[in-house]
């Protein structure tokens, strides 16, 4: 018996494959977060899973025990699931999988996503993660990608990736589309780490923002831009409360508008053409008997 169990096949016009898991690649939930939100939003319906039985070791990653209506109790194992939705004003449609990172055989888990991708026809793989680092809850979510096209990464206008160390499924998948000759994107967000068990709405917006950058698609996000919202004043509020934690996070702030700052600066090539320009435009000027820059003539 396949550990993928296919309930049904739906007719996908130009699918994409946005993925989100739970865990290592999951920094303040903002993958997780920016997943589920999408597949709540564009009104997502489950057709496939990956039985859990040989993927996790459920002392590290247990079963969780629910009560309906106060009396009966439902076992909730770890899912990964796949669900379809066509993508507003495109046409073409979704494959969001919302998953919880394995513990055991990546490698197989890996394989079995990709097979059913393919499958499916599926032309674009995003994955979504979110990372802690050192930066303000007051400004954006930087975003940053890895991808088996350099060319796609330019497209975005992010920063590319220059992590090297450990990895997570993510990576894993990513590597795997790679070989498979499959166009993969992985976007990041950064999460304060400051505030790292807090779920971070703004680090799934910038994640939901990019995707619409990458799709061209307008993704309505006000649902998140008002949660960010929210918890941009909770934290500040918290923040508040700690003279020292304050301090660093104004020191984070300015930090990111100094770089910014720089960002807005001309490029020394722009400025050369400029200058080169402006002394075309000077020797004209005085070769018409006109005024030069310095001055009026005579």
């Amino acid at each position: 018996m396949s550990e993928l169990i296919v309930s049904s096949r739906p007719d996908l016009r130009r699918p994409v494959l946005i993925a989100a898991f739970r865990g290592w690649n999951d920094g303040g939930q903002g993958a997780s977060l920016g997943g589920g939100y999408l597949a709540k939003h564009w009104g997502a319906e489950s057709f496939a899973e990956i039985d859990p039985e040989n993927f996790y070791d459920f002392q590290a990653v247990r079963p969780n025990v629910s009560l309906e209506d106060g009396l009966t109790r439902r076992l909730e194992w770890p899912a990964n699931t796949f669900l379809h939705a066509p993508i507003p004003g495109l046409d073409r449609d979704a494959v969001i999988l919302l998953g919880v990172e394995p513990n055991l055989r990546w490698k197989t888990y890996s394989g079995l996503v990709l097979e059913l991708v393919q499958n499916l026809g599926v032309e674009l793989v995003v994955t979504l993660g979110s990372l802690l680092a050192d930066v303000p809850h007051t400004r954006p979510a930087p975003v940053s990608a890895a991808a088996s096209d350099p060319a796609l990464v330019e497209e975005l206008g992010v920063e590319p990736s220059r992590y090297e160390g450990p990895t997570g499924i993510v990576g894993i998948l990513l590597d795997a589309c790679r070989h498979a000759g499959l166009p993969s994107v992985s976007l990041w967000a950064a999460v304060p780490h400051y505030v790292s068990l807090a779920p971070s709405p703004r680090a799934a917006l910038a994640l939901c923002g990019r995707l619409g950058e990458l799709l061209r698609a307008d993704i309505d996000v006000a649902e998140l831009e008002q949660a960010a919202e929210e918890y941009s004043e909770q934290v500040t509020e918290a923040v508040a409360s700690d003279a020292e934690t304050a301090a660093y996070v104004e020191e984070l702030e300015r930090r990111v508008d100094l770089m910014e700052a720089a960002e807005d600066l001309p490029s020394g090539e722009s400025l050369a053409a400029e200058l080169t320009r402006f002394l075309r435009e000077r020797e004209q000027n005085g070769e018409d008997g006109g005024e030069s820059a310095g001055g009026p003539a005579g």
